[in-house]
């Protein structure tokens, strides 16, 4: 009777802290997956500690003489050890060329495969402001605020042909959960990236599964227990046309030895509203979801790909050939699919791109853009030092088309993440930089039709106006070269710029000072001044 109840006792604790810590961990029952190896091993040696418990009790003598706990520990150290040699296995040393072709590259002409934007398409808010944005949009709204706050997801999508950034609501805390658990979610934010626009919308059902979720409405728990042997990635929410939420996962798989070479193989679609989960091929996903390989995911084998491309021995002493990615990467919204842009180096990383890679991130499908160009990194300093004596910070570079040629646009930002002014750099030439205070000058400067590139005569044909007024503040900037006056005028809410060809006295104007000016009207809440009298 003792010897079994010294057995059973000890069987019953672990089988429960097995069951109660999978409810909690969630590793996938895959031995591909590493996280299930460190979890049997752990409970392993925790079953060994329970069953070798009794046998060393208060009592001196042995209440239970069984070796089961010994066996457990010897289990625990030979999963140890396989799995350790099979992590040595699945290294790049062993396999550098399947490492190098788990992504397929590419070339493609850059003018014909990103067409060009108007001023009013640029994408101009970045994941930080999208948050600082939809953070003021939920505190405007005194009853969802107290309850609930922003996911920090800010998935970007393209959403009825715009590009925009989605994040649903969670709960502001446990308390809040409770009170609020059983209606649910009720919201999700959008972001437009063009004009900063926030909404909230409220989908046909509230969402009633996501990451803030607990028990069994947690999602990724709710998935774990319906695909317990699926290794899943990142949870991705985006919203359909209709504006239905849900969660696209990626079902990974390895693909290389035992543990690596990580790729997509298949995706589930869950709707955060019903529950209603579907799982499929990659090539059956709709088109309007647009993240099924994560960015981490993508840059990885990216980077596989330009170092081992001459094999293990090479991306390490002669490196002929080896190129990597660029130390930050953004998106661009092409054909209605998001595609991953960074751009290609040597591996010295010096200060200028070899090229530049676009990935669909719905399919994969990438291409390589043979474009010698400036490092990204090179463009921001040379954006940020056009208007240094501001202390402005440059947002990472989106890659535009702008008249064929690839061009570098960046937001400029203050302290407080404010955006105060853009910026469009030469891909080509980080030195030819163009500063202005909205989109539209910003882009007019760029392609030489700006007024102060204009003719003359182009002036005439437009009425003129005089205006005698104090300055209230006054800035300026140099832009390829020539430097460019921006005026604020007592009484006045528009913005008047002048180039300092326009007079002599420019620089020595000041606040406080009054002058009398000839102006047109060229643009919204933009006058440019012909002449200062």
């Amino acid at each position: 009777m003792k010897n079994s109840r010294g057995i059973i006792v000890p069987a019953i604790l672990w089988a429960a802290l097995i069951l109660i810590s999978y409810y909690f961990v969630l590793v996938p029952i895959n031995i591909q997956s590493g996280g299930f190896w460190i979890y049997v091993s752990t409970m392993l040696l925790l079953g060994a500690g329970l069953f070798m418990l009794p046998q060393v009790a208060v009592q001196k003598k042995m209440i239970v003489k069984n070796q089961l706990w010994s066996y457990l520990l010897i289990l625990s150290v030979l999963v140890i050890a396989a799995g350790g040699i099979m992590v040595i296995y699945s290294m790049p040393i062993f396999h550098a060329q399947q490492y190098a072709k788990l992504i397929e590259k590419q070339e493609g002409s850059f003018t014909e495969d990103v067409t060009e934007i108007t001023f009013d398409q640029v994408p101009t808010v970045d994941r930080d402001t999208a948050q600082r944005l939809g953070d003021r949009k939920m505190g405007e709204i005194v009853e969802l605020v107290s309850q609930f706050s922003v996911a920090p997801d800010y998935t970007q999508i393209n959403y009825q042909g715009k590009p925009v950034r989605v994040s649903p609501l969670e709960y502001a805390g446990f308390f809040k959960w409770l009170n609020n658990k059983k209606a649910g979610i009720p919201n999700y934010i959008v972001v437009n990236m063009i004009n900063g626009e926030v909404t909230l919308e409220k989908p046909n059902q509230n969402i009633m599964y996501s990451e803030s979720e607990r028990f069994g409405s947690y999602a990724k728990r709710y998935l774990r227990f319906k695909y317990p042997t699926n290794i899943f990635g990142d949870f991705s929410f985006e919203v359909d046309d209709q504006g239905t939420p849900y969660w696209i996962v990626a079902v990974h798989v390895k693909k290389i030895g035992l543990f690596g070479g990580a790729d997509v193989k298949e995706v589930i679609m869950l709707n955060a509203s019903t529950g209603e989960y579907q799982k499929m091929g990659i090539e059956e996903v709709p088109s309007w979801v647009d993240t099924v390989f994560g960015s981490e995911l993508v840059i990885k084998q990216v980077n596989y790909n330009g170092k081992y491309q001459g094999g293990f021995i090479n991306s390490i002493f002669g490196q002929k050939g080896v190129l990597a990615t660029t130390d930050g990467y953004n998106y661009l919204a092409i054909n209605d699919d998001v595609y991953l842009y960074t751009g290609i180096t040597s591996v010295v990383r010096d200060e200028s791109n070899i090229g530049f890679i676009l990935v669909n991130l719905r399919t994969k499908e990438t291409t390589f853009y043979s474009i010698p160009s400036a490092e990204e990194y090179s463009a921001m300093d040379s954006a940020q030092g056009a208007v240094q004596e501001k202390g402005y910070v440059s947002t990472f570079p989106i890659l535009l088309n702008i008249n064929g040629k690839p061009t570098y646009f960046m937001s400029l930002k203050d302290n407080a993440g404010l955006i105060k002014l853009y910026a469009l750099v030469d891909a080509a030439d980080y030195q030819k930089v163009v500063i202005g205070v909205t989109v539209e000058e910003t882009v007019s400067e760029f392609t030489n039709k700006g007024i102060a590139k204009t003719e003359k005569e182009e002036y005439d044909l437009k009425e003129q106006f005089e205006l005698t007024a104090k300055i209230i503040d006054i800035q300026n900037l140099v832009i390829e070269g020539n430097t460019y006056y921006y005026i604020l005028l007592e009484g006045e809410e528009d913005i008047f710029t002048a180039n300092i060809s326009k007079s002599e006295r420019l620089p020595f104007l000041k606040i406080g000072d009054v002058i009398s000016v000839k102006y047109i009207e060229d643009k919204a809440k933009v006058n440019n001044i012909v002449k200062i009298l």
